[in-house]
């Protein structure tokens, strides 16, 4: 197999993995607080063992990473008193069996003990760290776009929402939420503002990406004839270099 051969098959299997990201972009354009994703790319050179007048070195196609593009979804309102949504940057902090995570899903509910926790069960962190309980019997839960939770008269306790400096430090950890991978702790998001009653919409943009699915697909295709052509005449100049032999 020739050098032509190699490169395209590297594509390919970046082209892959870029419609396997715009698939999963489009299966996550109605959940809350999604943040799109794409691949990166870049090229890796490598000295070919004869050249024959090729370049040198070739070219081959490499993934870099998924990039995620943080930018604001918009908000949609449920009136739901423990739906939340983040105006601006920052990210709610969430206590797991596998250490803190972070996450802008606000789809948070109450468990048997009065915890407030997400859809999956996972407690959600108060300003300062602590777990937050809430108990029904005081009244209508009332959140400040501080985060200041409140029930009657009483304050009984504050969202905690958090912010990161440098975002590539955060990775999928699944169930929506996100991993710290730096040493560093995040610090406070005074700017952000906490909307009760309101969800904050992925920013998918699902047109964008079925395009994106099909400018892909037609890369592969042309990519695989390509290939096919290429494969196609060395073989025939193998056959025609064996009968002049």
């Amino acid at each position: 197999m020739d050098n032509a051969l190699f490169v395209g098959l590297s594509r390919q299997i970046t082209l892959r993995r870029e419609l396997d990201i715009a698939a999963n972009n489009l299966a996550n354009a109605d959940t809350s607080g999604f943040k799109v994703e794409g691949l990166m790319l870049k090229t890796d050179p490598a000295g070919p063992a004869r050249t024959l007048g090729a370049p040198n070195p070739v070219k081959f196609v490499l993934g870099d990473g998924v990039a995620r593009d943080f930018g604001q979804g918009s908000l949609r309102r449920t009136d739901a008193p423990l739906d939340l949504a983040i105006e601006g940057k920052g990210f709610f902090a969430v206590t797991t069996p596998d250490g803190d995570r972070y996450t802008r899903d606000g789809r948070f509910r109450l468990d048997d003990l009065g915890k407030l926790v997400t859809e999956g069960g996972q407690p959600v962190q108060g300003d300062g760290g602590g777990e937050i309980t809430l108990d029904a019997l005081k009244g209508p839960v009332v959140i400040a776009a501080d985060g200041t939770i409140s029930q009657g008269i009483e304050r009984v306790g504050k969202i905690g929402v958090v912010r990161f400096d440098d975002l590539s430090v955060l990775e999928k950890s699944g169930d929506n939420l996100l991993k710290n991978t730096a040493n560093a702790p995040p610090a406070a998001a005074p700017d952000a503002l906490v909307r009760q009653g309101m969800l904050e919409n992925s920013n998918v943009k699902p047109i964008t990406e079925i395009t994106k699915l099909i400018e892909v697909s037609r890369a592969y295709e042309q990519i695989s004839h390509m290939m096919d052509a290429e494969a196609d005449l060395s073989r025939r100049s193998i056959e025609r270099m064996g009968r002049v032999q």
